[in-house]
């Protein structure tokens, strides 16, 4: 496990083991450590969640915490941006550094608003002009983690 990897990749009580592979998989890419937050939809050893993230899960570098404050323990100096449908900025407008902490909410109720709420401005959005209410969980991780990747590579 990195000590300081390039950036920490929350999920926030996920449902679906493949959108969690997936994300797992983005990470090892990355060289980004995946964090879950319990309760998790699905058991960490669901078939589903290995066949997504293929051969790559023994090489990821990631951690389950119980419940959001179990989480905050782990990152008493990090900043956290929050990737919600309702942030007022788009994601490409943060400024990210090395070792932030990017914050996903689950496929069916993203993050709750009470989190939100508490830091607005660390709030950022994915822009979709097109019909949909949101990206997959997967497709959403891969948007904004490599957007920070591409920032953090010209510091």
């Amino acid at each position: 496990m990195d000590a300081h990897p390039l950036l920490h990749i929350v999920l926030y009580e996920p449902e679906i083991p493949q959108n969690t592979g997936n994300a797992g998989r983005t990470c090892v890419a990355l060289g980004a450590r995946l964090w879950l937050v319990r309760p998790l939809g699905f058991r960490l050893d669901a078939p589903q969640l290995r066949r997504a993230g293929l051969d790559y899960w023994e090489h990821l570098d990631w951690q389950a915490v119980d419940g959001w404050s179990g989480l905050l323990t782990q990152f008493p100096a990090h900043r956290f941006w929050y990737f919600t449908k309702c942030g007022q900025r788009p994601h490409w407008e943060a400024e990210y550094q090395r070792g932030d902490v990017l914050v996903f909410g689950s496929e069916t109720r993203g993050l709750p608003t009470s989190m939100l709420d508490s830091q607005p401005e660390r709030c950022l959005r994915i822009p979709m002009p097109g019909p949909v209410r949101s990206l997959n969980l997967a497709a959403a991780v891969a948007v904004g983690a490599y957007e920070a990747f591409r920032q953090i590579q010209r510091e």
